[in-house]
């Protein structure tokens, strides 16, 4: 399947769409380094060498920050929780009506980064 980020979200209801438009806007400004792309059938960031940065994603009940990693999210599990978001090890899950504050999403970010060396 030969997929874009800009196809990816067009096909996805406005309230998806504008949320995750959004979210891209902060990551394509934390990361002016890196490519978007598909990978995992989720548009996302890879750095210049090839590593995956963070990845995002939309499903019928949530939307979700894939930093690419089981060693990111659980350093904020806590304070994800604590803004009410619900984790996994790999992700944070949102909605459109709650979306990640854009700080948090740097210092995610920030931790991937540092983890990628």
């Amino acid at each position: 399947m030969n997929d874009t980020p800009d196809a990816y979200l067009a096909r996805l209801p406005a309230p998806q769409r504008d949320a995750l438009q959004a979210l891209r806007a902060v990551l394509r400004a934390a990361l002016p380094g890196a490519a978007e792309c598909i990978s995992y059938a989720m548009p996302g960031f890879r750095m210049p060498g090839g590593k995956m940065v963070a990845g995002y994603a939309a499903f019928s009940r949530h939307l979700g920050l894939y930093p690419h990693s089981g060693g990111v999210i659980p350093g904020f599990a806590a304070e994800c929780a604590a803004l009410g978001f619900k984790t996994s090890k790999s992700g944070v899950l949102f909605t459109p009506d709650h979306p990640l504050p854009d700080d948090l999403v740097r210092r995610i970010l920030a931790a991937r980064l540092a983890e990628i060396g």
